[in-house]
């Protein structure tokens, strides 16, 4: 790693010497100041979310907490600020793709990302992207994908963000965030940290969450530079680091403790001509984490993954309304452990993407995608979209899918139990979209199905007695989902209102069951009120019940409240102070079965911006 980082430094010395050219004419493409052109470009006929600075404001503390009030997506959350696993559209954690400037982060040794060891405070935008995504983003898009991208501002400016919060727990948190732009150079840095006792009362007993506790630190580096009118370099680095008791349950108490480090570094260089773009991406992945069934022994289980990416990116403009995107790319991965030897994979993918906009109100997009991965036959996937604006508010979306998702090193190789028969999940999924867009209200109203095959489930083995992973499960999903967003101003008053539902039936074909953790109705609002320097907002979620093994877990509902000044002063420098109650009604509520969520807290916050 430190190698990497030298390379990276050396790289960015020899290229002081080159010529200070401005760009004006190129700096407005999305070449230059995005990481993520496809999600832009090539979602035409998908549910596209992103989320606003004022809603990361109000939820800056993990991904789970933004995504839990402003998202159609449950969280299996082990108790507040443990492992925590989505369900997009009724599908499983390895299901949901989490893209970071443009690429697939999900782990390569349980196919998951959990939600709360990233940090939203250190991302310029955050995007959700409902329904298939394979052929553009690779194994796991399937339910949906979550987009975390660090865009680059150019024009000159120098900005910086201190941050100090306090809360119930003896929870402590710090953000800083600087960016600078020149015309030809552009970066910014973020560092956000939290720690917590995270000992709350669970309700209706006399216990508290017991070995709760937890630390994060992350830190985020990017740097673009201008090299000439056609030419620009881009480099991207974050590190998260966790250590994490893991909390006891209602029944059983714990000792143990999990600590996870996460290295994510890409170096791109995008050439831009009149008629094509090329972008050529170095990517590398760093995982690794060790295990303490007791926290006070030096004894432990640990493991890690490498993987290695080179990815090109060719788009070829044959007119204003026509255009042919080819992508290729080549992975390396490795891992150590434990649990596991040695694995190693090689994968290799092509994907094609025709853009086509035959008038001013169509447009589509068709896809397909091979890839070739050592020890498997992967299957040909492909994706069509189309967008259909019928009169001025009103836009008709469709989108059709097949995807993938191949077993993880741990389905493999995890000793005892896995599993080197698995075959690649295949999913298919289809999704209608209306969309009303008005200059003050807007309203989204989605139905989708998706059926998946091979679906890889961990049973009980009734020969050995341990849990294998096997392709033995077929599943259906299908739903309907509605946003409904509205901006009303009067003078100086502003009323912002937004809120969004989700009805989701699931079944697991062979046992002719719902699948365990999937609610039926899912919904949460959100209302806020400014007033000059004053703002309020409440958050309200509700969770339906969700299924279990033998039984269900009862549905709930949680508010939050908070308010805030900002001080403007007369100088570059402002304040804003914010205070908010978290559960604001003291409702009890698991995520998980057995585990209770936090009681009624508080948080203070202290934002300087100069």
């Amino acid at each position: 790693m430190k190698q990497i980082i030298l390379f990276y430094f050396l790289l960015l010395y020899c290229s002081v010497a080159w010529s200070q050219t401005t760009l004006d004419s190129i700096q407005k493409l999305d070449e230059v100041v995005l990481s993520d052109v496809k999600l832009k470009r090539y979602a035409n006929g998908y549910k596209l979310t992103v989320l606003s600075d004022s809603i990361l404001r109000k939820n800056n503390t993990s991904l789970t907490d933004v995504l839990r009030f402003n998202s159609n997506i449950y969280f299996r959350e082990n108790g507040y600020g443990m492992v925590s696993s989505p369900s997009f559209r009724g599908t499983n954690a390895s299901q949901t793709a989490v893209i970071w400037n443009g690429i697939n982060i999900n782990s390569q040794l349980n196919g998951q990302v959990d939600f709360n060891t990233i940090s939203s405070s250190n991302y310029d935008n955050i995007a959700i992207r409902s329904g298939g995504g394979s052929v553009q983003y690779g194994s796991g898009a399937i339910g949906g994908s979550i987009h975390l991208s660090n865009d680059f501002d150019f024009e000159k400016h120098f900005n910086h963000k201190l941050q100090f919060g306090f809360g119930s727990f003896n929870t402590k948190n710090a953000n800083y965030n600087t960016s600078f732009g020149n015309g030809t150079w552009s970066g910014d840095f973020g560092v956000a940290y939290v720690d917590s006792d995270n000992d709350y009362r669970f309700l209706g007993t006399d216990r508290r969450n017991e070995n709760g506790a937890f630390n994060n630190l992350d830190l985020n580096f990017n740097i673009g530079y201008v090299i000439s009118v056609k030419d620009v370099l881009k480099i991207y680095h974050q590190n998260f680091r966790s250590d994490r008791e893991f909390s006891s349950t209602l029944l059983a108490p714990s000792n143990s403790k999990y600590e996870s480090e996460d290295y994510r570094s890409m170096i791109e260089w995008a050439h831009i001509e009149n008629n094509y773009t090329s972008s050529l991406k170095a990517v590398h992945l760093l995982e690794q984490f060790k295990y303490f069934e007791n926290k006070n022994l030096d004894n432990f289980s640990e493991g890690h993954a490498n993987t290695w990416l080179i990815k090109h990116h060719y788009k070829r403009h044959f007119s204003k309304r026509l255009l042919l995107s080819v992508i290729t790319d080549y992975s390396y991965i490795t891992a150590e452990g434990n649990s596991f030897s040695d694995p190693k994979r090689n994968a290799f993918s092509a994907t094609a993407i025709l853009n086509h906009r035959p008038t001013k109100k169509v447009q589509y997009n068709l896809n397909v995608r091979k890839d070739v991965i050592s020890g498997f036959e992967s299957p040909l996937v492909f994706s069509g979209d189309i967008s259909y604006q019928l009169f001025k508010p009103y836009t008709l979306k469709f989108n059709a899918s097949k995807n993938f998702r191949v077993p993880t090193f741990n389905d493999l190789y995890w000793n005892p139990g896995g599993n080197l028969g698995l075959e690649p999940e295949e999913s298919y999924q289809l999704d209608l979209g209306h969309e009303l867009a008005f200059e003050t209200i807007n309203f989204k109203l989605n139905t989708f199905y998706i059926e998946t095959s091979d679906l890889i489930q961990w049973r009980p083995s009734n020969s050995s007695g341990y849990w294998n992973p096997v392709n033995i499960a077929n599943a259906k999903q299908y739903g309907v989902e509605a946003e409904f967003g509205m901006t009303k101003k009067i003078d100086k008053h502003t009323l912002f209102l937004s809120t969004s539902y989700s009805y989701t039936e699931t079944e697991d074909v062979e046992k002719n069951q719902r699948l365990f953790y999937v609610p039926v109705h899912k919904a949460n609002a959100s209302l806020s009120y400014n007033y000059k320097s004053f703002t309020a907002f409440y958050q309200h979620l509700y969770n339906g019940e969700v299924a279990i093994i033998g039984n269900t877990l009862d549905g709930f509902d949680v508010g939050n409240l908070g308010v805030s000044y900002t001080i403007n002063t007369k100088k570059k420098l402002n304040y804003i102070a914010d205070f908010r109650i978290n559960n604001l009604y003291n409702s009890y509520y698991e995520n998980v079965a057995l585990r209770p969520m936090p009681n009624r807290n508080l948080n203070i916050k202290l934002t300087l911006k100069f």
